[in-house]
């Protein structure tokens, strides 16, 4: 089966600024109780997802393109750049900022331990 991809824009994503356009690879149901969330996620110029915590599950994001601020669960700040990957542990608390002129350009997967 081939099928598009579908594009959600959010608006403040986890009370970040701006809007990160989120297109959905699978959705929630295709994911069934291994996850809810692989998605490409482009960040503009400006824009970020807010400090926000994962419980029960996990996320690594994928840098694809562009650069960015990943700030990790003690607060550290680290610039990431395509090929890095940015793990989010379980009960932890993580953002990403784009502050760079270009887009940001990461995979997302949300999966449940």
């Amino acid at each position: 089966m081939i099928r598009h991809e579908t594009c959600d824009y959010v608006s403040n994503l986890g009370a970040g600024k701006g809007v990160a356009k989120v297109f959905h690879i699978q959705t929630k149901e295709d994911l069934k109780k291994a996850g809810r969330l692989y998605a490409r996620v482009v960040l503009d110029p400006g824009c970020s997802i807010g400090w926000h915590q994962h419980a029960g599950e996990t996320e690594p994001y994928y840098i694809l393109s562009g650069e960015g601020t990943f700030i990790d669960n003690d607060q550290s700040r680290t610039l990431v750049h395509a090929g890095d990957i940015c793990s989010i542990k379980d009960n932890h608390f993580h953002s990403i900022e784009n502050n760079s002129d270009k887009p940001l350009e990461f995979m997302a997967l949300i999966y449940n331990l």
